[in-house]
């Protein structure tokens, strides 16, 4: 069936089968798009930096007086933002926990969009809601295997996650947090949103909290981190998990980064311990390569303290008679199927395909690390954990060196201090990079000036 485009056409829904027609047709014109602009590019970010970049919007009008139709603004602003954005299926992207997405989890999002089920009632989403049921399950499964009713919710990400534990911990009595001087910046925040003090800092041995000076106590949730941003160090997850449990403290695991290893048989046993934690944050949009967002938050116990009353979308009797509640899921209202991308990857990968792609990425990152070692030009940080290795040039200022390559479009390489120090960071997030596409950035950084 042809679908006329012209700008004249009246605009068409998504919905229903002349719907799904319409988006086929456009999504060929931004497919076409994307793929002729990406074709052209050169490096992983365009080069020329802030002015460059600007410039490619001089001269668009967002709201005109009479709109250009839907194939020609949708081709016209996907060449502008595939020209303009980071590619991080290159192998030079590289600065952060930012990974390129599996081309199902991609296209199930598509679905996702078309359809539009709102996550917040079951007459807005009625197998979307049982789908995300079995989803969390599962996930919850992964992270508490010896728990009958562990529970799951899914989230925006490790900010939200990370709020959503100690949200937990506090309606279950924990009003103080501890951390180590390496946890990710959204414990803080979390404990600002929350009204509770701001945490009380552990130092680290390595990039992973030293638990020999934790001592916490009954009314503290203590938050270890399974990979964190910096290093992707985790940190001693057996000895924080016993001396929370001797303090009957609250313990939260932020593994956003690392929790994807529970897939693997190989690396689980780097977050021995985990399965001890109250609570777990883990992302798929780093290791499980979804479009963001695809958080998660797992709990050892049946989640409900976000219970809530609106009438009109979970009333007393509905509930009664048997309708699913699904606004006490989520601090949000209004959210997408997140679980319908989650759910198609896993179930089309499996646990193994996935530990594969974890494993490639975490095998990778040990044979960077060798070359950086032997490098001349380079000093190396440490041996990785997971993805993350951290080198710094022998001679030059890194940072600066950092904002060259940003600005020459050659590479995107992310940056950590470390005791003061500075040192550029390779987040190592595609399974199908090799060593070979390495040696070159690593020489490049060496001899940047």
């Amino acid at each position: 069936m042809r679908v006329s485009l012209d700008a004249s056409d009246e605009p068409q829904l998504s919905a229903g089968a002349a719907g799904a027609d319409r988006v086929r047709a456009l999504a060929t014109v931004a497919l076409d798009a994307m793929a002729q602009t990406a074709a052209a590019r050169t490096g992983p970010i365009p080069a020329g930096g802030l002015p460059a970049v600007a410039a490619a919007l001089d001269g668009i009008e967002l709201l005109p007086h009479q709109g250009v139709g839907e194939a020609a603004a949708l081709d016209e602003l996907t060449r502008i933002l595939t020209a303009g954005s980071v590619d991080p299926a290159h192998p030079w992207c590289a600065a952060h926990l930012h990974g390129p997405t599996l081309a199902v989890a991609a296209a199930a999002d598509l679905v996702g969009s078309v359809l539009n089920p709102s996550m917040d009632s079951w007459d807005q989403a009625p197998v979307a809601s049982a789908l995300e049921r079995e989803l969390t399950a599962t996930l919850a499964r992964l992270c508490f295997p010896e728990r009958d009713q562990p529970d799951a919710v899914v989230t925006s990400g490790g900010t939200e996650s990370n709020l959503l534990g100690l949200l937990l911990a506090r309606e279950h009595g924990r009003t103080r947090l501890v951390c180590g001087r390496n946890a990710h910046h959204s414990v803080a925040r979390a404990a600002w949103l929350l009204g509770l003090p701001a945490p009380r800092l552990i130092d680290t041995d390595a990039g992973r909290m030293r638990a020999d000076l934790l001592d916490p106590t009954g009314d503290e949730v203590v938050v270890a981190t399974a990979g964190t941003t910096d290093t992707g160090a985790v940190d001693p997850l057996p000895e924080i998990a016993a001396a929370a449990r001797r303090a009957g403290a609250w313990l939260h695991v932020d593994a956003a980064y690392g929790g994807a290893a529970l897939f693997s048989d190989r690396l689980a046993p780097r977050l021995a311990g985990l399965e001890h934690a109250d609570s777990v944050a883990v992302d798929l949009h780093k290791f499980g390569w979804q479009p963001i967002a695809a958080g998660i938050l797992a709990t050892r116990n049946p989640i409900t303290a976000l219970d809530v009353r609106a009438d009109y979308l979970n009333a007393g009797d509905d509930t009664e008679a048997g309708i699913p509640d699904l606004l006490g899921r989520s601090i949000r209202t209004s959210r997408r199927p997140d679980c319908l991308k989650i759910a198609v990857t896993l179930r089309a990968l499996g646990r193994r395909g996935l530990a594969m792609l974890v494993e490639r990425c975490c095998a990778l990152a040990q044979e960077v690390a060798r070359e950086a070692r032997r490098h001349p030009g380079l000093h190396l940080w440490g041996e990785p954990t997971l993805s993350t290795v951290l080198v710094r040039p022998v001679r030059g200022d890194v940072a600066a060196v950092r904002r060259r390559l940003l600005e020459d479009g050659t590479a995107v390489v992310g940056r950590a201090t470390i005791d003061g120090q500075v040192w550029l960071k390779l987040t190592l997030l595609n399974p199908r990079a090799t060593i070979d596409d390495y040696r070159g950035l690593l020489d490049l950084v060496a001899s940047t000036t």
